[in-house]
């Protein structure tokens, strides 16, 4: 996610606190749809003391480990809050924080009962209020280093910590920008997270569930379509010196699952900063346009991106401008989620919309 990092290190309180050990809470899971009633899952969730732990999952080069099903997790970024959601795990979450867009469709209600800790990124002190006895997130830049907390100082009150792998996975997160790959994501990865997350919980026939559901959406989408000889640009946010998608991050699974090419897959970079003359010199056929609801870029919204497209000397003549060429997408859709899913659904539809694709 672009620009995700704080401009500096974040100073971390020097308190200790112990975590509040599990509790049994009396609602029952929420399930987003198409997972099933799970009924077998939510009577061995409710134990404490479920067979087959302690249950560890190795990750980012840590193994997590966790003696009982967590009840109070605490998701740092919207993309685990989704999974976890999305596995009807609402009622054993303490909090949520840094988020780009509206909760994903299906998961309101879930998601309603769920404290927000912080719209962007959480003090470490606001996290450990909620007393988590399981953290987890989405982007190295959130649990590590400059972010909320490491990993360590989490495990030093106890606390496993759960890093999404398609942020580690093939990729170098130690330069000031949002990493470089050397590996291009594959949605097995993302795939991967849903299961681990669904052992550790105690869940795993719920992670299968979703796991073929996004298959199969998948599949449907890209059903015989071709859009060879189509380039696309992916512009996440900032109008002074955009965040446009390199090679082989999220955008790069979308590409590949329509036939495509993007317009900037001679970086490596997750999401390069590029001058506006290089953007039009490529001059994409289609703009993927990230609409988001934060506010900490200039040109947060698509209408934003579209407006300064339109009226900017340099963009305006672009083929894709000219043609009004846009696929809207939230800036989940353009991270490495569940919700990619989503944007191949969206860029395949709008590709064949067009003409542009088969």
């Amino acid at each position: 996610m672009p620009a995700a990092r704080p401009v500096g290190p974040r100073r971390l309180l020097p308190f200790r606190r112990a975590p509040r050990g599990p509790v049994l809470l009396l609602a029952g899971a929420l399930l987003a749809s198409g997972c099933g009633s799970g009924a077998a899952d939510d009577d061995s969730a409710a134990r404490a003391d479920a067979a087959g732990y302690p249950r560890t999952v190795h990750d980012c080069g840590h193994d997590v480990r966790v003696d009982a099903p967590p009840r109070r997790a605490v998701s740092l970024n919207q993309g685990t809050t989704e999974i976890l959601l999305s596995l009807g795990l609402a009622d054993r979450m303490a909090g949520t924080a840094t988020w780009t867009d509206p909760v994903m469709k299906g998961l309101e209600k879930a998601n309603a009962g769920v404290p927000r800790l912080a719209d962007d990124m959480p003090s470490f002190e606001t996290v450990l209020d909620a007393e988590p006895d399981f953290v987890a997130a989405s982007f190295a830049s959130t649990l590590g280093t400059g972010g909320v907390a490491t990993r360590e100082q989490f495990a030093e009150l106890g606390v496993p910590a759960y890093l999404s792998p398609s942020d580690c996975a093939g990729k170098d997160n130690s330069g000031d920008g949002d990493g470089v790959r050397s590996e291009a994501l594959t949605m097995d990865t993302v795939y991967g997270e849903v299961r681990d997350l669904a052992r550790l919980f105690d869940v795993e026939q719920r992670g299968e569930q979703l796991v073929a559901e996004l298959e199969s959406r998948v599949a449907r989408a890209t059903s015989g379509i071709d859009a060879s000889g189509v380039t696309l640009m992916y512009w996440f946010a900032n109008s002074t010196s955009p965040y446009l998608a390199g090679c082989c991050g999220a955008p790069g699974v979308i590409t590949r699952a329509v036939g495509a090419r993007n317009a900037m897959d001679d970086t490596h970079e997750e999401w390069p900063q590029a001058g506006w003359e290089t953007v039009a010199d490529r001059d994409p056929d289609v703009l993927v346009l990230g609409d988001l609801t934060r506010r900490s870029q200039t040109a947060e919204t698509a209408a934003k991106k579209i407006e300064f497209l339109e009226s900017d000397p340099v963009t305006r003549n672009m083929t894709a401008v000219r043609e009004k060429r846009y696929v809207l997408l939230s800036g989940q859709a353009m991270n490495p989620t569940i919700r990619t899913v989503e944007g191949v659904e969206q860029v395949a539809a709008a590709l064949r919309e067009s003409g542009l694709a088969k």
